[in-house]
């Protein structure tokens, strides 16, 4: 397993994406409403190149941005961009991997605060199935089909994770830190339509948790193959709980065993999705909760789940505007104070 993180005891945090434009808005509100376990927010509204895959993108080989899309330049020669970033990975050199403002200024706003109450520190970054299976080669293929492009992007993404965990270790007050791989296209596991090859998907994974020091997880919003998502070991598994717990469930053996090895479950419960969000009441979300804590600690201790859980949104927050996107953030800290409260008597 990665390396394991404190226990959040059902404390709460957010997932990625705010849609906010003021990156000093969005801090604020973060660390307003998840003191104990912040995140660093991604502005996709700020800028196109704040995006999921867009973000991460600074040091594509051969990488362009035309007419709004992530695109291969086909008449550049890529192979010595290439070999750069084998280099690079081998040496560990993650300086010419930095995220620049224009590519995150949550993250560059987040730099200059203090986090001495805070027990971590979550930041994230496009997974390297989700980055490949979005932008194309110059036949229109997947990147992750070339199976060449494939362990490039894992071995950049892994320099990336890495200096982003080495950057936010130098934030006043970071006493621990967690790394999140963005991955909705886990989806494709499994599928015979969209197939994605889990030898690949384990190669890269291997690669990037032996860059990462700290905590490294995983997102994914969708359902997929919990099984091998589980298997990888990551320190932290964050989902939709709030529509997908029921598959989740149907491998409880596997949930059980990741929570007693140290493993964090991240209980998507609070809907992202505006329309969704509106229509759920705080009862209704601690009714689920309800409902899966009783399923889990029919096979583990009460305890056990307690302390190996966190409460979420789904996902990111990106439409809606500022101050509904605040009240998704509270609606999962106010869960989790409720469990916790009732939890310490």
């Amino acid at each position: 397993m990665s390396c394991h993180i404190p226990p959040p005891e059902c404390g709460a945090t957010g997932i990625g994406a705010l849609p906010h434009t003021d990156p000093r808005q969005a801090c604020d509100e973060v660390l307003a409403i998840y003191p104990e376990f912040p995140y660093i927010p991604t502005l996709p509204n700020h800028g196109l190149l704040e995006s999921i895959v867009f973000c991460d993108s600074a040091r594509l080989p051969g990488g362009v941005v035309r007419d709004g899309r992530l695109q291969i330049d086909p008449g550049r020669d890529i192979s010595r961009e290439m070999e750069q970033i084998y280099l690079d990975f081998i040496e560990r050199n993650t300086s010419p991997y930095a995220l620049t403002p224009d590519y995150a200024s949550g993250f560059a706003e987040m730099s200059g605060r203090n986090f001495s109450s805070s027990k971590i520190l979550k930041c994230q970054v496009t997974g390297p199935v989700t980055f490949g299976m979005q932008v194309v080669d110059r036949d229109r293929r997947p990147l992750y089909y070339d199976d060449q492009f494939a362990d490039v992007l894992t071995k950049m993404i892994a320099l990336r994770a890495r200096w982003c965990e080495e950057t936010m270790c130098r934030f006043s007050g970071v006493k621990e830190t967690i790394v999140v791989l963005n991955e909705p296209y886990f989806a494709s596991l499994g599928s015979t339509v969209v197939p994605v090859q889990q030898e690949t998907v384990t190669a890269g994974w291997h690669d990037i948790a032996g860059m990462i020091e700290g905590g490294l997880g995983i997102h994914c919003c969708s359902n997929t193959d919990w099984e091998y998502v589980i298997s990888l070991e990551p320190s932290f598994l964050s989902f939709d709980a709030f529509s997908g717990a029921r598959e989740f469930l149907l491998f409880m053996d596997d949930l059980v065993a990741f929570m007693e090895q140290g493993g964090v479950i991240a209980w998507g419960l609070v809907p992202s999705q505006v329309q969704e969000f509106l229509t759920v009441t705080p009862g209704e979300l601690y009714r689920r909760y309800s409902e899966i804590r009783d399923q889990v600690t029919a096979f583990c201790p009460e305890e056990l789940f307690f302390r190996q859980s966190v409460i979420t949104p789904t996902c990111g927050i990106q439409a809606g505007g500022t101050a509904l996107s605040a009240d998704i953030m509270r609606a999962a800290a106010d869960l989790s104070q409720k469990i916790r409260g009732e939890w310490t008597g």
